[in-house]
């Protein structure tokens, strides 16, 4: 049943763009969050936002009837929300997407995965009604990401008027990986994906694993590919304020005068590949002697999801790695590597202006804009090492030095090419870069998305 006075465009998400936690007189702080998908849909003035409420203070929003104008955020069972995202969003779907499994173990799909699809079923569901309910006659809806696979399907039964979009932030698995899991979950995810009029993915590599594991049911859905790109007025703009500066000088300090910077910025999540990117660095100053005390490592890896074990346990595994190399080859004047873990994007912004290198390797990446980012604010030009297993890859190759993020011996003699590259070669490069990486920023990437899937 449509809704006469409903909203024209609306936007799902599991995170949305606010979030609220209690303070001790119990009244509720609310946050702004950033990113992307928030900057790009600054774009469109009337929306709606629906997401979910993650945390005690978010429920405790909804229940008081606190919010914003724009934004719906859905109070779903705490058991079921842990459910469908940390044990199937996160540790199923995100693992199949990324590769990520070790297949002589994992995975095991048992009757308790069963029941935790269950969950991942009823929480979709509960996004397919809301926006049903929300939706306003012939409405654009764009559904966000794999935790959100099954939204298109179960809204299109409810709401046959609207016109829905689908977008992937992450890679799309190959067929034969995509394969690992029970025939009838992926039968149910492609029906669900499948629901959209219109599936977005960020490049053509990942559009095309999805159409070979749909191979012969696309049937109206149209498939097409956004590539989201740095926002520079922004970052610009933010790299040149006073707290930068001061990170800046901090920094410098750190590293010591004269010595040249490998920079890496990432959360520590599995498919960021940080562990073997220090390997090769070891690698660098095992086999080129040269270098020892004239560069340093700047690692910046900020925890990421610590409520998983297998996180925690590769959160560990970096700062053990770090130490091993600083114990190995450090001296009283020279720290190898300089590792923060405490979030800070003054102090990564920073790092992005002073780097000499920027080492981006992941495994797999459905884009990656620290690629992106990084030439765009660069002071004096950096080389970038990058995996060819990015998305950002696609756009990025011919100035960007290519290394297979399995192979440290090649992503050593990356870092040495890096190292080693004339200056205004390294201008020219950064400047190539910077225009690839801002084709599409966030307000046109969704503007585009909107439009198409409008007409």
């Amino acid at each position: 049943m449509a809704n006469q006075h409903g909203a024209q465009v609306l936007v799902a998400s599991n995170r949305g763009p606010v979030s609220y936690t209690r303070r001790d007189d119990g009244s509720l702080d609310a946050r702004r969050g950033g990113g992307g998908l928030v900057s790009g849909l600054s774009a469109v003035d009337d929306k709606l936002w629906v997401c979910a409420a993650l945390g005690d203070g978010d429920r405790e929003a909804v229940r008081r009837g606190v919010g914003e104008a724009g934004v719906r955020m859905l109070d779903i069972d705490p058991a079921v929300h842990a459910a469908a995202y940390n044990d199937i969003a996160n540790s199923v779907l995100w693992f199949v997407h990324h590769m990520l499994y070790q297949t002589p173990l994992e995975p095991v799909f048992d009757a308790e995965f069963r029941s935790r699809w269950e969950a991942y079923r009823a929480y979709n569901q509960a996004f397919a009604e809301a926006l049903a309910e929300e939706a306003g006659e012939g409405a654009a809806v764009l559904v966000q990401d794999y935790h959100l696979a099954l939204v298109p399907g179960m809204l299109r039964e409810l709401r046959p008027d609207v016109r829905i979009g689908h977008f992937s932030h992450t890679p799309w698995a190959p067929v034969d990986y995509f394969r690992m899991l029970p025939d009838a979950i992926a039968d149910e995810l492609l029906t669900g994906m499948l629901g959209a009029d219109r599936l977005g993915f960020l490049t053509r590599r990942w559009a095309d694993a999805f159409e070979a594991c749909a191979a012969g049911r696309l049937g109206s859905t149209e498939v097409s590919v956004y590539g989201l790109g740095a926002d520079a007025d922004f970052l610009r703009a933010r790299s040149r304020e006073a707290d930068v500066e001061e990170r800046m000088a901090a920094l410098r300090e750190q590293v010591g005068a004269g010595r040249k910077t490998i920079v890496r910025v990432d959360r520590t999540e599995l498919s960021k590949n940080i562990v073997r990117g220090m390997h090769a660095y070891r690698e660098l100053l095992d086999t080129r002697p040269e270098w020892r005390e004239r560069v340093v490592h700047v690692a910046f890896a900020y925890p990421s999801r610590q409520d998983l074990a297998v996180y925690r346990e590769y959160t560990a595994e970096v700062q053990r790695t770090a130490d091993a190399i600083n114990s190995a080859y450090g001296t009283p004047d020279w720290t190898p590597v300089v590792l923060h873990v405490k979030d800070d994007f003054a102090r990564s912004l920073a790092a992005y202006r002073l780097a000499d290198v920027a080492l981006v390797n992941p495994i797999r990446d459905g884009m990656n804009l620290v690629a992106k980012e990084v030439p765009v604010v660069s002071d004096d030009g950096c080389a970038l090492v990058l995996s060819r297993e990015a998305g950002a890859w696609e756009e990025l190759s011919e100035d960007a030095i290519t290394v297979n993020p399995y192979d440290v011996t090649g992503t050593a003699d990356g870092l040495h090419e890096a190292l080693t590259m004339p200056e205004d070669e390294r201008a020219e490069r950064t400047k190539r870069l910077a225009v690839a990486a801002t084709a599409l920023p966030p307000q046109q990437w969704f503007l585009e998305q909107l439009g198409d899937l409008r007409a």
